[in-house]
């Protein structure tokens, strides 16, 4: 500290002395390249240099590396890993840094954070992160075929609105996400639908930021695998306006539930839907009005959602997709009636649904109620695709089958 204090101080000297001679502006400029150097000399004379976190080798393993002289134990966690909170301790070294090597990964986007003492952090290393509901992850991508269904390429690109809408039946005026395709500002033309719904824990911009739709349509309406459509990602919890930064001020939630799984048993969510944003949006946006040009498709609390309001309202979506979310065998989820449940599925499969689509990963947590939910429609005979994939509850699965879901629809 006595060499910072003295280098400091002799700075400051000779700022003093170029002050009585030059500008302000020439003493403010070499007061910062003093420090700047400064900066790079006790880097060096105390033998550190910047800490590259996470550092993609070129077989595609990972290094990632943290300092934490104080630290007794760094573990990661990232979403490549199997079952929920796994995690990988990283090694010291005799200066403080931390460091583990990872296995090469497939092409895909990963989040991740660290464990000091038991206290989950953001990598100080990486300045990319994301929002996953209440949680911040790092992030990093390793480039390849598998990820470049989410990059940026050089393609037109539609556009992503933030739209604030009027909804009687949750009484608040509540916030949505509305991706238009390239050419809708610049043609008349009228466009089906999609609606997709996030899990719980999220809200309205986690399929953009976690799910890269826009980037996903984008690509495939430039490739023409899909036709080009509208996609509006709601808030799928009753009780939220929006996003908790986005939250109006007068309107009190429960913090440490909002976002929970809650959502999916009221019912208030699916009637909103249906009273509230549909008709909104089929004033407010160009759009064509009938079964054969709305789709609907969700995630987990999303996937419950889905199949709430498809089977309360057949004839209203000819294309559905459920994704890890299937049927539970108990009552942990409300009062289930399974005559009316049996009912409702036949007039689904009489009202002339064109494609009911199913995915869902082998190692997800919620396996064995998507078995339930088929083996319940194989009694029924309606007829749907399934899709299995490998990996877990987790958005690498999730951005995948909306790139397969969505060359499917409204063909």
């Amino acid at each position: 500290m006595n060499y910072l204090k003295s280098y400091i101080m002799k700075c400051f000297q000779i700022a003093w002395f170029i002050k009585i001679h030059s500008c302000q502006k020439a003493v403010w400029l070499l007061v910062l390249f003093a420090l700047t150097t400064f900066t790079f000399q006790t880097n060096a004379q105390w033998g550190r240099r910047p800490v590259v976190s996470p550092d993609i080798l070129n077989d595609n393993s990972v290094i990632f590396r943290l300092y934490a002289p104080d630290a007794s134990s760094v573990k990661l966690s990232g979403n490549w890993m199997q079952g929920w909170g796994a995690s990988m301790e990283l090694e010291r070294n005799d200066t403080g840094l931390f460091q583990i090597t990872i296995d090469p990964l497939a092409p895909e986007i990963y989040t991740y954070s660290f464990i000091i003492d038991g206290v989950r952090v953001l990598d100080p290393g990486n300045f990319n992160i994301v929002r996953d509901g209440v949680r911040n992850e790092s992030v990093f991508t390793i480039r390849g075929e598998g990820s470049d269904l989410y990059a940026v390429f050089k393609v037109p690109h539609g556009t992503v609105s933030k739209v604030w809408y009027p909804s009687p039946t949750l009484g608040m005026d509540r916030r949505m996400f509305v991706y238009t395709p390239p050419d809708y500002y610049t043609s008349d033309v009228s466009y089906p639908v999609l609606y997709l719904f996030h899990g719980a824990g999220g809200d309205e911009d986690a399929w953009t930021t976690l799910g890269r739709t826009n980037y996903i349509l984008d690509n495939l309406i430039a490739a023409g695998e899909a036709v080009p459509m509208i996609v509006i990602m709601t808030n799928g919890v009753p009780t939220m306006a929006a996003a908790p930064d986005d939250q109006p001020v007068d309107l009190e939630i429960d913090r440490i539930n909002a976002g929970g799984p809650g959502g999916m048993i009221s019912g208030k969510f699916e009637k909103s839907l249906v009273k509230d944003v549909i008709p909104f949006v089929e004033k407010n946006f160009r759009v064509i009005a009938d079964a054969d040009h709305r789709a609907i498709s969700g995630l987990s609390m999303g996937g419950f959602h889905t199949q709430m309001i498809t089977n309360a309202n057949p004839g209203m979506f000819n294309y559905i997709g459920v994704m890890s979310m299937g049927l539970f065998n108990d009552t942990r989820l409300g009062n289930y009636n399974k005559d009316e449940h049996v009912a409702q599925i036949k007039a689904l499969k009489d009202s002339g649904v064109k494609l009911y689509w199913i995915a869902c990963g082998k190692d997800d947590f919620l396996y064995e109620s998507v078995v339930n939910l088929r083996k319940f429609y194989d009694d029924l005979d309606l007829e749907y695709v399934y899709r299995e994939s490998t990996g877990g509850h987790t958005w690498p699965n999730w951005r995948i089958y909306l790139a397969e879901f969505v060359p499917m629809l409204f063909k």
